[in-house]
């Protein structure tokens, strides 16, 4: 089912009373999720996201603005008639019961036409168990089970209703690493399987271009970009998108831009035709350095990390504006020893320049 956001709006009371402007948590919000599709809502904390899961969900409603599923406008339906299917972070499964009866619970409410037979209650969730594959747990209550099996019950719950619509909030990040690494692989595949639109939510960059169709990277309520996760990475449209997706974050240099030369303190680092003389915010992708005795840019060593397939060379630079330069290399190319001076050569589509005062990105 395809979902589409117009204008989509929410503003709440200043809790500070004596301030009588609202808060914005979502502001002006347009997009379309085709049928079929996962998106993340990527962002971080207090970026809105999980108020427009909400919305969509029902939970809350819009300021200003539509929802439509489909062709259907259900902007003021309640949540029950949506056909959304919830999966939070907290799990919210009933401790009292087994994960089985945790599963079918939803189903229980079923009135009218609608109703199920107790065989019919059990047979669907079976299936919804078969489909997360924690048959064997289907008897055991929540405290006898594991959090990424809590995770996947409260997953088989969401999807039991055969829902038009799946929401996931944040539904990973009560798992150890291991454990979100495997959970993350299993919503995709389940996702995949079943055709189901998806809405997942998190803060970590991560998890959404790992299982993303699409994502949409928000910031204090204002979507920021949306595209294709690698698209996004590697073509962000200013700097708070570059310095979000990225892991080691992007590196971030003050430059001059003179007679058309991308300048990062003294030395002239790369052609950038087109672009006006100015002063400018440099952003280099960790992997788009390249070691080189003559190279362009001279960094301070401080450090080389080996991390088997690959190298960390952290260094320092009197341009940067952070705390540590981190160069990503292949283990084979890394400089030997530590102190001292290393030099770069720069990967032109690695190196993005951003506008000083509103961090808008500037194409060379």
């Amino acid at each position: 089912m395809k979902i589409v956001l117009e204008n989509l709006t929410k503003k709440y009371p200043n809790q500070n009373r004596k301030i009588k402007t609202e808060v914005t948590a979502v502001s002006d919000m347009s997009i379309e999720i085709p049928d079929g599709q996962l998106v993340g809502l990527l962002g971080p904390s207090g970026c809105g996201k999980s108020t427009t899961l909400n919305m969509i969900c029902g939970l809350e409603k819009p300021t200003s603005g539509r929802i439509y599923f489909g062709d259907t406008d259900v902007t003021e339906l309640p949540p029950e008639e949506r056909g959304v299917g919830m999966v939070f972070q907290s799990y919210a499964l009933y401790p009292h019961l087994t994960a089985r009866q945790n599963i079918m619970f939803p189903l229980q409410n079923f009135r009218g036409e609608k109703k199920l037979s107790r065989s019919e209650l059990e047979a669907r969730a079976e299936e919804a168990a078969r489909l997360v594959q924690i048959e064997q747990f289907l008897d055991r209550k929540p405290g006898q089970m594991s959090g990424g099996q809590q995770q996947r019950v409260a997953i088989a719950r969401a999807l039991v209703k055969m829902p038009g619509v799946l929401l996931l909030d944040e539904p990973l990040s009560n798992l150890d690493a291991r454990l979100r690494l495997q959970t993350r692989e299993e919503i995709r595949r389940i996702q995949r399987e079943t055709g189901i639109t998806s809405v997942f939510v998190t803060h970590d960059q991560e998890e959404a271009m790992s299982i993303s169709d699409f994502i949409v990277v928000m910031d204090t309520g204002v979507v920021q970009q949306i595209g294709k996760p690698q698209s996004v990475y590697d073509d962000p449209v200013n700097l708070f998108v570059a310095k979000f997706l990225g892991t080691p974050q992007i590196n971030v240099f003050d430059g001059t831009v003179k007679a058309g030369k991308l300048f990062i303190g003294d030395e002239a680092v790369l052609d950038v035709p087109g672009v006006p003389d100015r002063d400018v915010t440099v952003g280099i992708r960790p992997e788009g350095f390249v070691p080189d005795e003559n190279g362009v840019l001279t960094c301070n060593l401080h450090a080389i990390e080996v991390m088997g397939r690959d190298t960390s060379v952290v260094a320092a630079h009197p341009a940067f504006t952070g705390h540590e330069i981190r160069a990503i290399i292949r283990s084979d190319e890394r400089p030997e020893g530590s102190g001292g001076t290393v030099r770069f050569n720069l990967k032109e589509k690695k190196v993005y320049l951003f506008d000083k005062d509103s961090g808008e990105r500037i194409r060379f």
